[in-house]
């Protein structure tokens, strides 16, 4: 298979001028018909020798060795040139030729040609030349082989022929140029396995695009496919309304198109595989440097980062800083993450699809990545519940200290209650805050022990290294805060202790004053009662000896409370000493109680003392009236009467006359009504005895009168 050893672009200006071409048509022996279309300008002998050479150089040698058949178009040109043409011919191409038809105009050269026969002329050329004119060409060429100029029905388009020919050359330039190269590039990857330490070139990329050479191929060998079935059905019609007929395979190189598709298809392959194991390996080397980018900077700086943080801060503002520190150490390890993600999938993608050969190393460094990752991240979480936790116990302290704070503040203020229910409720408001503070002293306890017990964790990852003087300050530090919350609260315990005794003293002495207050209203209840209600004296000796009984006990019951009001103001006085109440004392309790047992006393000595007498009057006139006279004893029994009478009479006197009280006030017993009531059994009485006088004085008379009488018969 022969290809010109010209190229088109060397020549494309001359080609296009279209001084010659090979229309594909044939002679009846097989023979190419080569076609020199003279004009009438003066045709340059260089440029045509050169566009002859370069057809020459298409065909095969087994096409050429078939013969040319060439036709000089002389119709438009002049004789001389024709001639020189022709002669020309000899030199270009003579083994070549096997008939040259010159086709003359119909009227010119008739007389000229005879004085250059070229026939005579054949041996010395090489080939036979005739003259023809242009419709008697189909003597010796069929019209189907003949394009149009000659009668001929053979499509030939020489401008779509040049931009074939072009892209057929540059075609076949680019593709055996590709075809070494990719060559050189599989047999290169090939001895350079396995894959460690290959030369810096065993990466090159083939001048030309295997994609586009390929498809240019295709386009290429597909237009040739498709001119050729056109011709073979359109035959003498020109079908399939190409502008360009079809032409020997030879000629139109469908062959050598598909020859060096199939071995550029075969090599492609080889280099695509190539490729791909080229692009695995880089994928692989690019991965594996991600990977210890990822671990150097998590192992290096990030590692640091998180060593160098060991503070808890001692309150919640320091330990909000640290915390922000802490989110910024996070927001860089992030993007770091964010990368690790990343290479997680596309290890993962590799793994699913991979060969076997790297499963091993491919595992290796997705473990190692995510050994490296968990850790890492483990550590943040670790460091973050530190910080959170210290946040926690630092604002616990902070409540806690407050808390105790009030409670001091309240146990340092004076006590000035109201009264007893003021006492116990701030007793009970006392206890509140006491317990409230024992609640957050234990709540800061727990979190102190969850914080020691997370900072030991930090600790332990330490890779090692020694536990850092800070975070034995911060352990150091957690323990005292502790401590000294345990101190403050236990002082305030002690000191609620004490204030619970004094207000329950307060408490007690409130009760006290309060009872003894209560004591001084029963006793003058008591007094009220004394002078409103005691007011009988009794109907006999023994009702008045049963009031006298009832008095008694009513007098025993006024001394007890006035002996228990008594013992309670001498406790409120032990109690004011207790409390240092300096200030306080019983006010006027105790003049009150005095003065009400005072009033009382005379009160109840005046009851007494009229009971006693009316006792007295009772008895006597009861055993006056009870008795018989005898004569012996009627003086006796009436001075006895007048004693009597006398006696009710001074009674009588006495419910009159008012109690007097050490303040000079008069109070009687009931009023009026109720004495004249309560003395009416007296008056009664009285009145029986005067009965009982006016009859022992009547017979006292009689006893006169018959000892009268009887001095007087004894006189007589």
């Amino acid at each position: 298979m022969s290809t010109s050893s010209m190229e088109a672009t060397t020549i494309l200006p001359i080609l296009k001028k279209k001084l010659a071409f090979l229309s594909g048509g044939k002679d009846r022996r097989s023979g190419l018909i080569l076609t020199i279309p003279l004009c009438t300008e003066q045709t340059s002998m260089e440029e045509l020798s050169a566009t002859l050479d370069y057809l020459l150089g298409i065909p095969s040698d087994k096409c050429k060795a078939r013969g040319f058949t060439v036709i000089v178009d002389g119709r438009k040109s002049q004789w001389n040139v024709v001639k020189t043409v022709v002669l020309m011919l000899q030199n270009v191409i003579p083994a070549e030729v096997s008939l040259v038809c010159v086709v003359k105009p119909d009227e010119f050269w008739d007389k000229k040609v005879t004085h250059f026969c070229f026939w005579k002329e054949k041996d010395r050329l090489g080939f036979e030349v005739i003259l023809v004119s242009a419709n008697k060409l189909t003597r010796y060429i069929e019209p189907c082989q003949l394009t149009e100029e000659f009668g001929g029905s053979l499509l030939y388009d020489h401008v779509d022929w040049v931009n074939k020919r072009l892209v057929f050359e540059k075609f076949t330039k680019e593709s055996t140029s590709l075809l070494d190269e990719l060559a050189v590039i599989n047999e290169n990857e090939k001895s350079n396995q396995p894959d460690k330490d290959r030369p810096p070139d065993c990466n090159a990329l083939p001048s030309f695009d295997p994609e586009t050479v390929l498809q240019t191929g295709h386009e290429l060998l597909s237009e040739l496919q498709q001119r050729r079935f056109n011709g073979s059905e359109g035959g003498g019609g020109g079908g399939g309304g190409t502008a360009w007929s079809p032409m020997d395979d030879e000629l139109l190189a469908q062959p050598q198109v598909m020859k060096l598709l199939d071995s550029l298809r075969e090599e492609y392959t080889k280099y695509q595989e190539v490729c791909r194991q080229r692009s695995k390996r880089s994928q692989l080397e690019e991965i594996q440097t991600k990977v210890m980018q990822v671990v150097n900077w998590l192992e290096g700086p990030g590692t640091e980062q998180l060593r160098a943080q060991w503070g808890i801060g001692d309150s919640m503002r320091a330990a909000q800083a640290l915390q922000q520190k802490h989110e910024e150490i996070e927001s860089q390890h992030s993007e770091w993450f964010a990368v690790y993600v990343e290479l997680n999938q596309q290890i993962a993608a590799l793994l699913s699809a991979g060969d076997e050969e790297d499963l091993m190393e491919l595992k290796a460094l997705q473990q190692q990545l995510s050994d490296v990752c968990y850790r890492q991240a483990s550590q943040l979480e670790s460091r973050q519940n530190v910080l959170q936790s210290a946040h926690e116990f630092h604002g616990t302290a902070q409540d806690l200290s407050q808390q105790l704070d009030g409670l001091l503040g309240m146990l340092c203020a004076d006590v000035a209650p109201a009264d007893g229910a003021a006492i116990q409720q701030t007793l009970k408001h006392l206890e509140e805050k006491l317990k409230s503070v024992d609640g957050a002293l234990q709540g800061l306890k727990e979190k102190g022990q969850v914080l020691l017990d997370q900072m030991s964790n930090q600790a332990s990852w330490s890779y090692g290294k020694e536990v850092p003087m800070e975070n034995k300050e911060n352990v150091d530090h957690i323990h005292s805060v502790m401590e000294d919350m345990q101190l403050r609260k236990q002082r305030c315990e002690d000191m609620v202790d004490v204030r619970r005794l004094k207000m329950l003293q307060m408490v007690q002495l409130f009760k006290c004053e309060e009872d003894a207050s209560q004591a001084v209203e029963w006793l003058g209840e008591l007094l009220d009662a004394l002078l409103k209600t005691h007011l009988r004296l009794g109907d006999d000796s023994q009702e008045t000896k049963v009031l006298l009984e009832k008095h008694k006990k009513f007098v025993d019951v006024a001394q007890s409370t006035y002996d228990y009001g008594r013992q309670l103001l001498q406790a409120t006085v032990v109690l004011c000493q207790s409390l240092r109440c300096t200030t306080r004392s019983s006010g006027d309790t105790l003049p009150r109680l005095n003065r009400v047992w005072k009033q009382f006393s005379v009160t109840s000595e005046e009851r007494v003392h009229r009971l006693e007498m009316a006792s007295s009057f009772h008895i006597a006139a009861e055993k006056l009236l009870k008795e018989s006279p005898e004569q012996a004893e009627l003086m006796l029994d009436l001075e006895s009467c007048e004693e009597v009478v006398a006696l009710g009479k001074s009674l009588l006197d006495r419910l009159t006359v008012p109690v007097i009280f050490p303040d000079g006030s008069e109070h009687f017993f009931g009023s009026p009504g109720d004495m004249a009531s309560s003395a009416e059994s007296i008056r009664e009485k009285m009145k029986l005895v005067e009965e009982k006088r006016f009859q022992l004085e009547e017979a006292e008379q009689l006893q006169e009168e018959e000892e009268a009488l009887e001095t007087g018969s004894q006189e007589s």
